[in-house]
């Protein structure tokens, strides 16, 4: 008797040429960028984080959401998180998340993620480029740009 098991495919679909991705150049054209592909709905209603997944040329591959949660906050796995760094073939990300309340200061979680993720891309050679928190009027923090990567 032959054993089946389950087929895994990866798959990336996208029409437009790796010249006409929009580039990262600093923080804020990541924001900007991040802020045209939030849902503004819900914003201010929960935490949601998710990733911009970059080529090596620092131009964005597309924005993956990774999880959405409470008022807040929301639970990370970054088991799933390099899954879909890996099948994608990403060489660099930045991390992004929203706060509800507004704050743009990160909290100790935040602090304590990053630095989680940053370790494990550091051994599986992607790069952190930076971790935004967004708000909903339009501000955002930055992490390299404030030291903290």
């Amino acid at each position: 008797m032959k054993t089946k098991v389950n087929e895994i495919a990866i798959s990336y679909s996208g029409s437009l040429k790796p010249n006409a991705l929009p580039k990262i150049s600093c923080a804020k054209s990541a924001a900007d960028l991040a802020f045209i592909q939030w849902d503004k709905n819900h914003m201010e209603l929960h935490e949601t984080f998710k990733i911009m997944l970059l080529s090596n040329a620092n131009r964005v591959k597309g924005i993956y959401e990774i999880s959405s949660g409470g008022i807040t906050g929301t639970l990370v796995d970054i088991r799933i998180l390099f899954a879909v760094l890996l099948k994608s073939l990403t060489t660099a990300v930045i991390l992004l998340h929203n706060h509800p309340s507004g704050t743009l200061r990160p909290s100790e979680a935040d602090e304590r993620l990053t630095t989680k993720i940053k370790a494990a891309g550091e051994l599986l050679d992607i790069k952190i480029l930076d971790h935004l928190i967004l708000t909903p009027d339009g501000e955002y923090y930055s992490f390299a740009d404030n030291g903290m990567l």
